[in-house]
């Protein structure tokens, strides 16, 4: 894979998310008459990578890194960087390295628009996002170049099991298989050993807690009181842990809290839901119980673990969240939102600027209409139908992403330019 007769492109990747789905996007890449080299870090990026000629283990030192990424930028005459995500150490260093040479850096991370698109974007995601500076009314100028319909989502996508079946298979392997990367650091705080459990509890709970979850949702819905929302999302989150201002969950819920108790009507409740993937590595449980004990809440607060939003938001007065992509599902229903962390759809058209206890006493409604052009204007750039983890959800991604990192342009200019190729409309897929 690392040699072709008339390249013309070098791409260098360095890690992605668990699974299959960056050796399948380098296949097609040299498919297409690129070079395509993998830096692998541990066994588990190793094991999902199916060109062993194209493979180039890094064992050094974090330290030593950068002097080693540069020699290698030279020797492979890399044009390209492809990386999931791009805040944890090793990325960070290589995106600014990369910036620095004029190389183009493809970054890929969850969609925007979660569950049923993913989000590929030039040089930076998130809080780094070019979307951070970008007004609605611009947004709006460039749809006026497009007449596409945004499309729906699917009824069911389903790669939660995928997902986390392949990250306890990637912290099984690093666990037990990592002898010759000695120097292997995790960008996290837990070790190896203690991840891969947690991976391989939550696969094994899945069915019991999916049992649990169904009845605190019917409980809340059944009750007949207006509820608020407080959306989590996983504290060892690059999104929460850059671009958020709370050192963690609990402190975020200390101020939901307090706001809630000190300006909700009496007879409203507040609504924990942790995030789909949340597998008790942070004893949320516990401190939504003790906050809501301190509060004088304890009557009125319920948490629910994981699962599907919708059933949920369809009958919530508002909702509150550090940075979560969640939020968009909440601005797509017309819900009244506040934010506390760096968001990509953060902008004042259509999320709440109001301090938390007045928002809680008496919400704004967002602009439903802003907020539909700035869903269209995703849509129709950074956000691709597909999936990293199912199969299905690979197949039609990589449909589409390919000819999209070949082109000159980023997916926010091709729109300007009316180069971007046409959407995919979304099927249904089981």
């Amino acid at each position: 894979m690392h040699k072709t007769d008339h390249p013309q492109r070098s791409f260098l990747f360095l890690q992605g998310p668990h699974g299959p789905f960056f050796a399948s996007l380098a296949e097609m890449l040299q498919a297409a008459g690129s070079d395509v080299w993998r830096v692998g870090f541990n066994a588990g990026d190793q094991a999902f990578w199916r060109d062993r000629a194209g493979y180039l283990p890094y064992r050094g030192t974090p330290q030593d890194w950068p002097a080693h990424l540069d020699t290698m930028l030279d020797d492979k005459k890399i044009t390209d960087l492809v990386l999931y995500g791009d805040t944890r150490p090793i990325h960070a260093k290589a995106v600014s390295i990369a910036r620095s040479r004029g190389i183009r850096v493809h970054v890929f991370e969850e969609g925007y628009l979660r569950p049923y698109w993913v989000t590929y974007e030039r040089d930076g995601s998130n809080g780094n996002s070019r979307l951070m500076d970008m007004p609605v009314e611009q947004m709006t100028a460039a749809l006026a170049l497009s007449d596409m319909e945004a499309p729906l989502p699917p009824s069911h996508w389903g790669d939660t099991r995928q997902h986390v079946f392949y990250g306890a298979l990637y912290h099984g392997c690093v666990m037990l298989l990592n002898q010759g990367y000695r120097q292997f650091r995790p960008h996290r705080a837990l070790p190896v050993t203690r991840e891969f459990q947690l991976y391989l509890r939550r696969l094994l709970l899945m069915p019991i807690q999916a049992l649990e979850r169904r009845l605190a949702t019917r409980r809340i819905r059944n009750g007949g009181f207006p509820y608020h929302l407080a959306l989590l999302q996983l504290e060892h989150d690059s999104a929460f842990q850059e671009h958020s201002p709370f050192a963690s969950l609990t402190d975020f819920l200390t101020e939901v809290f307090q706001g809630f108790a000190e300006g909700a009507p009496r007879h409203h409740h507040l609504v924990v839901k942790a995030h789909p993937l949340e597998d008790g590595r942070v004893p949320i449980r516990r401190a939504v119980r003790q906050l809501a004990k301190h509060y004088g809440l304890e009557h009125r607060v319920h948490y629910v673990r994981g699962g599907k939003l919708a059933a949920l938001l369809n009958e919530a007065r508002t909702a509150v969240t550090v940075n979560s992509t969640a939020g968009q599902q909440v601005l797509w229903r017309g819900i009244p939102l506040k934010v506390f962390g760096k968001a990509v759809y953060d902008k004042p058209e259509f999320v709440s600027t109001q301090p938390l206890q007045e928002f809680f006493a008496a919400p704004a409604r967002p602009d439903n209409r802003a907020y539909k052009d700035y869903r269209r204007y995703l849509l129709e750039t950074s956000q691709l139908p597909g999936g990293f983890y199912s199969r299905k959800g690979r197949r039609q991604l990589l449909r589409q992403v390919v000819d999209m990192m070949l082109a000159p342009e980023d997916p926010y200019q091709a729109l300007i330019q009316g180069t971007a190729a046409p959407r995919q409309q979304l099927r249904v897929v089981n």
